[in-house]
């Protein structure tokens, strides 16, 4: 459709909407008139009436499914798990159906594979061991064996017993008591001695599996040919399993937010094979092991697949919590040393330093020489603003080769003349003149042809620097061969955020996520505190090595205002590059200063093209989902809360 005739459809819509409050209006006259009249106000004991004999019956029919449910699950459990009393965890306290319980049972894949699930037992109570035992009696995937490593359970000889005995009932069970003083963390790599599976699974002592989770990892290996595999994890309260504290619901694969922290955790799932190549697990890194181990199986492998189900539950006590809280400092010592020592074998220069979050790091990487940076700064009136981003510029940055390219685009105040004319003189400042009408992608394309720098770094004239490394912190990432684009912090003046990177699928198209959280927020798992990849990240502040921008030929200039630099990024994404978002490069941003909002016919007929054009070109994306984001969280809103149509037990919340 051309743009005429979308301001004519819209003009349409417009009337229809306006006779349909008019309908509205007529409605509520009627429903008033009626409930004022005699003869609903004689009928209303009946109606009361009513209303009690259907809560009545739904109570009642209420109270007989729950009857017959409880008859089914126990029947059930009693006819498959005969004389395993005890381990008091039924597959559908999880939420799963008989029925896909037991067509999972009955799956046939063609890879046979074995998983070994390894687990140190450190203080757990009897209880506790037996609920952790069952959700791997309840797994609808069975070929599996459990590799037992106990040390100092609290149980005592209750515990030692019950292992025992499961390990002479069940082939799949193996046990192993360790006597003397031995450190607990050292079970993991004598676990991994008894394990005969393809895979290795990691399982805390204490916590639980959902039944499906074996299968949904197999399910994973088979079709996308994975070598390690993690899903998502919720947390519960002691023996409270529908008592979520906390979620973990997390991106795809992130390289850069996984070497800021370990985000992944359990459930983790690995090829035996890889593990043996890696070197097994590292006991010096104590409780740390687990992180170590991924780094260098990561650097073995790239066949990482997320499986974005809550398919791993965390029991949380308040001693283990406290115990936790106390070793945090040893823990980040010696994860500071293993990802020096992961950047070392990589031959990366980089430095690792303690991030803004306990347990959480920020690499320096060594920047390259010098290299120029080029600065495009589309401009309209406003000319005190464009002088608060370029003061700030010169002022507080620290990297100093830089050229800033003023693009301006139809301003007819002549005090924005003579600002230009007080910047001649300033041999790191070019005035450029667009002559068109505005379109932001075409405006950065015409000021990229004069650019000089191995690197454009897109900048709205509404900003103002924070940071005085800013360009520091997104040039040693742009630096990287594998990555394409690199956004920055961005913050109103009321010093809430405004951007800390874009998720494709918010609201049918995309848009910013922890929007208006305080500016010293943590976000959800640490998201706003340390470097990650993102889908996307805004063109007010992005920098962009100059061979990717002209490989993706610039900005798409169909895209007039909105959506350039999420399309432009999404093609990043496309062609193989990473998109970085940094915490670390922190601006101001008087947003929409210049151009102002989309408050006109219009501007509005404008937008809603955009959109359009935007969901036509990223249909499948839009399908499959935001990669960095999860489908467990919800696209109705920008604060990473949860979407209670894929996870029921947030649906209230």
């Amino acid at each position: 459709m051309t743009v005429e005739e979308l301001i004519k459809e819209n003009k349409k819509l417009m009337v229809k909407l306006e006779g349909c409050h008019e309908q509205i209006d007529f409605l509520s006259q009627e429903v008033s008139h009626l409930k004022n009249s005699k003869a609903w106000k004689a009928t209303a004991p009946y109606r009361v009436l009513g209303d009690k004999i259907k809560e009545l019956s739904a109570l009642i029919a209420k109270g007989y499914f729950k009857l017959i449910k409880f008859f089914n699950q126990n029947v059930f459990a009693e006819i498959v798990w005969k004389n395993r009393r005890g381990f008091n965890i039924s597959p559908f306290a999880f939420g799963l159906r008989r029925k896909v319980f037991d067509m999972q049972r009955k799956t046939f894949f063609q890879r046979p594979l074995k998983f070994s699930v390894i687990v140190t037992l450190c203080k757990i109570s009897k209880k506790d061991f037996q609920e952790m035992i069952g959700s791997l009696l309840f797994q609808s995937y069975e070929n599996w064996e459990l590799c037992l490593v106990d040390f100092c359970s609290d149980g005592g000889e209750s515990v030692s017993a019950l292992c025992d005995e499961i390990a002479l009932k069940d082939k799949r069970i193996k046990y192993k008591r360790m006597e003397g003083s031995v450190d607990c963390d050292s079970g993991l790599s004598e676990a991994a001695e008894m394990a005969t599976g393809d895979f290795l699974c990691l399982l805390d002592c204490g916590d639980l599996l959902h039944p499906a989770a074996l299968y949904q990892v197999m399910q994973a290996i088979c079709q996308k040919d994975a070598d390690f595999v993690y899903t998502d994890e919720v947390s519960f309260e002691g023996s409270k399993l529908h008592k979520i504290i906390s979620t973990n619901f997390k991106p795809d694969y992130a390289p850069d937010y996984f070497n800021s922290m370990n985000y992944i955790q359990r459930f983790a799932v690995f090829n035996k094979k890889l593990f043996e190549a890696a070197g097994g697990f590292h006991k010096e890194f104590g409780e740390a092991q687990d992180y170590d181990l991924f780094l260098r199986l990561f650097e073995r492998t790239d066949k990482i697949v997320h499986v974005p189900e809550p398919l791993y539950y965390c029991r949380l006590n308040t001693a283990d919590d406290m115990a936790y809280s106390m070793a945090k400092n040893g823990r980040a010592l010696k994860e500071k040393k293993l990802l020096q020592d992961h950047f070392d074998r990589m031959k990366i220069d980089a430095t690792v330093v303690n991030g803004r979050i306990p347990n959480t790091y920020k690499i320096d990487y060594k920047i390259k020489g010098s290299p120029l940076v080029s600065i495009l700064i589309p401009s309209y009136e406003h000319w005190q603003t464009l002088k608060k981003c370029v003061e700030s510029i010169k002022k507080k940055s620290t990297y100093q080769n830089y050229e800033i390219i003023v693009i301006e685009n139809n301003s007819k105040d002549s005090a924005t003349f003579e600002y230009y004319d007080s910047l001649k003189n300033d041999k790191k400042i070019k005035i450029l003149t667009w002559q068109g009408k505005f379109n932001y992608s075409a405006i950065n394309n015409f000021g990229a042809k004069y650019a000089k720098g191995d690197y454009f770094l897109l900048l709205n004239n509404d900003v103002e620097v924070i940071s005085p490394s800013w360009i520091e912190e997104m040039l040693m990432f742009a630096q990287r061969k594998n990555v394409g684009a690199v956004g920055a912090m961005l913050y109103y003046p009321s010093d809430k955020i405004q951007h800390s990177g874009v998720v494709i699928g918010i609201y049918g198209a995309a848009d910013h996520v922890h929007k208006f959280f305080p500016r010293n927020s943590a976000g959800y798992s640490n998201r706003l505190s340390v470097a990650q990849n993102l889908s996307c990240v805004t063109a007010a502040c992005c920098m962009i090595p100059r061979k990717v921008y002209q490989e993706m030929d610039g900005l798409d200039e169909i895209f007039e205002v909105a959506f350039n630099d999420v399309d432009l990024c999404a093609r990043i994404r496309k062609a193989g590059y990473l998109v970085v978002w940094t915490p670390f490069a922190e601006l101001y941003h008087y947003e929409s200063e210049s151009r102002g909002i989309d408050d006109t016919p219009e501007k509005v007929t404008r937008a809603a093209y955009e959109i359009r054009c935007f969901q036509r070109r990223w249909k499948k994306e839009l399908l499959e989902g935001d990669p960095y984001y999860n489908k467990n969280l919800t696209l109705l809103k920008k604060d990473f809360s949860v979407d209670g149509d894929f996870f029921p037990a947030f649906k209230n919340k």
